[in-house]
């Protein structure tokens, strides 16, 4: 079975991911800036099957230091699906002008996938699945951006359009290793980033997000996905436009 790495464990969509792959059978390296009780639960009841790392996606030491601990851990074998999920959201009271956060967004949503991505590329290069998974939003598409005005979070769309443009840069650039590189939006879902008002629960989200990356392949490289949910005409399960 796959040996997985999900960035943004502690909470929300990374820690139901946590669970889902660990469900599955697959062996799970959850990673967060620090560990949350609900980690520690999944952990101790996780026979081996998951495992917690320290990592804070916008500190290159502490990145570094992270791939150490996982390649202590995986040995010999390779991690096969890297899925950055850690993110940041805001909103904005006024108009772009006023936009005074897009610093640090970017540094999250972008810079920080990055820089995990590119530290353990190298781990991955000797596997047979070789998917990462960067979870996207549609309110990064340009394309789609009259439709969202909706959600006054600019910073936040801007960073996810650059993380749309980075997963595209990657794919071309390994699809010749073998790679499987997507931007991933999994719907509006009730975490804590997303409110209570969001249409899916935390349980519809991942249930989404895991039958894309489950069914993604090398033919996919460089896609935007949407996930496929029911009832729903907005997530239809086919690709959204950058």
């Amino acid at each position: 079975m796959p040996n997985v790495l999900i960035t943004g464990s502690a909470r929300g969509l990374g820690l139901e991911m946590v669970k889902r792959f660990a469900a599955q059978g697959d062996f799970v390296i959850a990673t967060s800036r620090k560990s949350s009780p609900g980690i520690e639960e999944v952990v101790a009841q996780s026979n081996g099957r998951v495992v917690f790392v320290p990592l804070e996606v916008t500190d290159e030491a502490s990145v570094s230091q992270s791939v150490k601990e996982t390649q202590s851990i995986l040995g010999q074998s390779s991690l096969d699906i890297l899925v950055n999920c850690a993110g940041v959201a805001s909103a904005l009271d006024g108009k772009v002008a006023q936009m005074d956060n897009l610093e640090w967004h970017m540094s999250v949503n972008v810079t920080g996938v990055h820089n995990v991505t590119r530290a353990y590329l190298p781990l991955m290069q000797s596997g047979q699945v070789k998917k990462v998974i960067n979870i996207s939003s549609a309110l990064g598409s340009i394309t789609k951006a009259p439709q969202m005005t909706f959600a006054t979070a600019p910073a936040y769309k801007i960073s996810k359009a650059a993380l749309n443009a980075l997963t595209v840069q990657y794919a071309l650039s390994y699809q010749d290793e073998g790679f499987t590189f997507i931007a991933l939006c999994p719907g509006w879902v009730q975490t804590d980033m997303g409110s209570e008002k969001a249409h899916l629960t935390v349980d519809q989200g991942v249930r989404g997000i895991m039958e894309v990356i489950n069914s993604v392949e090398q033919k996919d490289n460089g896609t935007f996905k949407n996930t496929y949910h029911p009832g729903w005409d907005i997530y239809d399960g086919k690709g959204i436009p950058f």
